[in-house]
Formats: structure tokens, C-alpha cells, sequence
């Protein structure tokens, strides 16, 4: 049975550490302010992110990885005789899937692509999930079914603090004008969740305070959690109290929650005061 490494890209929010922990390759998203291209590697750190962003524009924008910058990933790790797994963003917000499917054809069996259908801590979950299980020697079809079955019972909410970003981003076409709707005429703050890799409106709000509690809700509702994370733009504090309220309430050990910051790729469409909560509902 060959070894399994495992290839996501910067959309799930791990940071380099847990990247380095787990064994984890990770392709970069892209920004660009104008005509300068930057690869979302991490080495672009919020506070400089953010400081180019509040200086005006150009404003960010972004795209997938190409199929060769996920075929240099590949390559080394299938001539190690590696299979690569390779979770990923969502494919209905983002072309990223179809670039690794591109570049996996390459590779003949030996590189699966799976669609998270999630994002930021919500994928995040998934990949480490996989790197566990791919450490303590689980076969390739083992893992792909657990992915299958933790993709069903992952749980994303997201808080926006403003829809700008989101309406300049466009990857949020279905629901956009319904959002736009609703801010505009009620002078709230939008609460979405990911359905099926799409965002959906879940809800508005009046203040901070209220869309967080009704985060809180939300994730308890979803029954028992195993594992959650909470992730932010420019809101470290509240993410950490956030996690520390929901790991409390569910009984968890600190290793079984995350939290982070979103990488500029997703800050670019979420814009700055977004938290986010990410839920593994307990398996039956």
C-alpha cells in the first residue's frame, strides 16, 4: 500500500505550524492588487494584507491556483511514490478543483481531488482529518470515505460586518442580491452558512453581539460536536472567546478547536470584522 500525502491549498486556514505538524502540502491561492500578482502563501502577512487594502485602490482580487502550480506540487511527492489526497476549497465559489483535476491528469492514479464543499476552518477540519488518518495508515479508500462523511456533518456560519467585499469579490452571485436587499433596507449584518459548498442567507442581525450569540445557536443546534474552529478578519479576540465558549459548552479539549486568521485570498471577498464559526457534528 503506497503512503499518502496530503495537498490542499491556502483556503482552509491552517497555519504553518499545523501545516508542518501534519505533513501537509499547501498550493497557494492568488491576489492581485492591479497588476501585481501575489501568490497567498502566507508569507504575506495580515497586517501588511490589510494596510495595502485600507490604502485604497486597486482593491484586491483574486483566482484560483494554475494546473502547474499544482503539478509542482505533485510531482515530487508522486515520484517519492506517493498517492496524493487532495482536499480543497469549495468548487462552487471557487475554479480550484478544476486546476488540480487538470493538473492530476498528469499523475494516473496516483492524485484524487475531493471538494471539500467547504472553506477556511470548515476545510480545515476535513484536511487534518485526513492527514490523521493517512499517518496512522488508513488505505486510500478508507479516507475518502471518511472525507465523504465528514463533509455531510461539517457546519460553517459566517457573520459579515460589511457585504462590499463580497459584492466586489462576486463569488457569491446567488445569494448577493438578496444580501444587498437586506442591508440596504434594514441597516443590519448578515449572517450565511455554507450549504452544499454554496452560501446561503441564514439570517440578519441588528448588532455584533446579537450575530454572535446567534452563531452560538446555530453550531448548538447541530447537535454534539467533535471538533470546531473559529475564524476571523481583523477579530482575534472575539474569535478566541467565541472558541473558548462553544469548546466549553460541548466539553472539548483545546486540541479539538481552532482559530485563525483568514488568509487574504478569503479576506479579499469577506472584507475585515468577519467571525466565522466551523462545527463537526458528533457522528452518530
Amino acid at each position: 500500500m503506497r503512503e499518502i500525502a496530503i495537498v490542499t491549498d491556502r483556503g482552509c486556514d491552517l497555519s504553518a505550524e499545523q501545516q508542518h505538524r501534519y505533513d501537509v502540502s499547501v498550493v497557494p491561492l492568488i491576489v492581485r492588487f492591479g497588476a501585481e500578482v501575489i501568490h497567498d502563501d502566507g508569507s504575506l502577512g495580515a497586517d501588511a494584507f490589510w494596510d495595502r487594502v485600507m490604502a485604497g485602490p486597486p482593491f484586491p482580487e483574486t483566482s484560483q491556483p494554475s494546473p502547474g502550480m499544482f503539478e509542482a506540487v505533485f510531482a515530487p511527492l508522486v515520484e517519492a511514490g506517493k498517492h496524493v489526497l487532495c482536499p480543497l476549497i469549495s468548487g462552487r465559489l471557487s475554479g480550484t478543483v478544476n486546476s488540480a483535476r487538470v493538473a492530476a491528469q498528469r499523475f494516473p492514479d496516483m492524485v484524487t481531488v475531493f471538494d471539500t464543499r467547504s472553506l477556511s476552518l470548515g476545510q480545515a477540519l476535513l484536511v487534518l482529518r485526513a492527514a490523521q488518518a493517512a499517518r496512522q495508515g488508513l488505505a486510500l479508500d478508507a479516507i475518502v470515505r471518511l472525507l465523504e462523511d465528514l463533509r455531510e456533518r461539517c457546519h460553517l456560519i459566517i457573520l459579515l460586518d460589511t457585504v462590499d467585499y463580497l459584492r466586489r469579490g462576486g463569488r457569491a452571485a446567488k445569494v448577493l442580491p438578496l444580501v444587498k436587499r437586506v442591508v440596504r433596507a434594514l441597516r443590519v449584518k448578515v449572517l450565511l452558512r455554507l450549504e452544499g459548498g454554496e452560501l446561503q442567507v441564514l439570517g440578519a442581525v441588528r448588532s455584533r453581539a446579537k450575530g454572535i450569540r446567534r452563531i452560538i445557536d446555530e453550531v448548538v443546534s447541530v447537535g454534539p460536536i467533535e471538533a470546531l474552529g473559529t475564524a476571523h478578519t481583523r477579530r482575534h479576540a472575539e474569535a478566541v472567546a467565541l472558541a473558548a465558549t462553544l469548546a466549553q459548552r460541548f466539553g472539548l479539549a483545546p486540541d479539538a478547536t481552532l482559530v485563525a486568521e483568514a488568509g487574504p485570498a478569503l479576506s479579499s471577498h469577506a472584507g475585515p470584522g468577519v467571525i466565522a464559526a466551523a462545527a463537526l457534528r458528533r457522528a452518530p
